[in-house]
C-alpha cells in the first residue's frame, strides 16, 4: 500500500530559513517579475520628426489649407449676411423713381446680392435681356471671388495622401537598403525601425488630405447656399422691373 507524505508548511519555512541566500534570490526574482513594465508613449512631435523631409511639404500644405479655410469662412459669413428690409427699401426707391438713393443703399450694404442689384439699377431703361445679362455677369464674378482659394484645398486633398505614400515608398527603400547593408548581422530591429519611420508619412498625408477634403466640401456647400440667395435676389429684382407702374 502506497502512503502519501503530507508536507508541513513549517518545513518550507525552515528550509528557506536554513539557506538565507536561496531565500533572498527567490524574493528578488518574485519582486522583479511583479514590477510593472514602463509603457512607452509617442508624442506628435516625435512622429513628425521621424517622417523625414516629406513632412516639410506636408506641413506647408496643412498651414496654407488652415489659413484658407479660416479666411474663406469669415468671408463667406460676411457675404451671407443679409438685411431683410433691403429689397423692400429698393422697391420703394424704384417705385418712387429715386435711383440715386437705391444705388447708395446698395453701396452701403456692400454684399454680393447688393452689388448685383446695383448693377441691375445701373441698367434700368435698357432692354430687360440686357439687364439680366449684366446681373448674371456680375454674379459670375462674385461667385468666382467667393471661391478664391478652393482649388488649393482641392489640390491638397488629393495631393497630400500621394505625398505620404511617396514618403512611405522612399522609407521602405531605405529600410531594405539598410537591411542589405547589415548583411549577416541584420535583425528585425533594422527592418522594423525603417518601416516605422516610413509609415509616419502615410499617416500625416492622410490626416492632411482628409482635413482639406472636409474643409473644401464645407466651403463649397456655403458657396452654393449663397448662390441660391443671389439667384433669388436676381429673380426678385427682375420681377420688380416687370411690375406695372403705380
Amino acid at each position: 500500500m502506497i502512503q502519501t507524505e503530507t508536507v508541513n508548511p513549517l518545513d518550507t519555512t525552515t528550509f528557506l530559513s536554513g539557506d538565507p541566500s536561496l531565500a533572498s534570490n527567490i524574493v528578488e526574482t518574485v519582486s522583479a517579475q511583479a514590477e510593472p513594465v514602463a509603457e512607452q508613449t509617442l508624442s506628435v512631435w516625435d512622429l513628425c520628426l521621424q517622417g523625414g523631409y516629406i513632412m516639410i511639404p506636408l506641413a506647408i500644405l496643412s498651414i496654407i489649407s488652415i489659413y484658407i479655410f479660416i479666411e474663406r469662412t469669415i468671408a463667406l459669413h460676411r457675404a451671407a449676411h443679409e438685411d431683410h428690409s433691403f429689397m423692400s427699401r429698393i422697391k420703394d426707391y424704384i417705385h418712387d423713381g429715386d435711383l440715386d438713393n437705391a444705388t447708395r443703399l446698395c453701396q452701403y450694404t456692400n454684399t454680393p446680392s447688393a452689388r448685383l442689384i446695383e448693377k441691375g439699377i445701373s441698367r434700368i431703361g435698357r432692354p430687360m435681356n440686357d439687364v439680366l445679362v449684366a446681373i448674371e455677369n456680375t454674379g459670375n464674378i462674385e461667385v468666382a471671388a467667393l471661391g478664391k482659394g478652393l482649388p488649393w484645398l482641392a489640390t491638397t486633398a488629393a495631393g497630400a495622401p500621394m505625398l505620404g505614400f511617396l514618403g512611405t515608398v522612399i522609407g521602405m527603400v531605405q529600410a531594405f537598403f539598410n537591411l542589405a547593408q547589415a548583411g549577416t548581422s541584420a535583425n528585425i530591429d533594422v527592418l522594423a525601425g525603417g518601416i516605422y519611420e516610413a509609415l509616419v508619412t502615410t499617416v500625416a498625408g492622410l490626416i492632411v488630405g482628409v482635413i482639406a477634403l472636409f474643409a473644401y466640401n464645407y466651403l463649397v456647400a456655403r458657396i452654393n447656399k449663397i448662390m441660391a440667395t443671389l439667384e433669388g435676389r436676381t429673380m426678385e429684382f427682375m420681377d420688380l422691373l416687370n411690375e406695372p407702374a403705380r
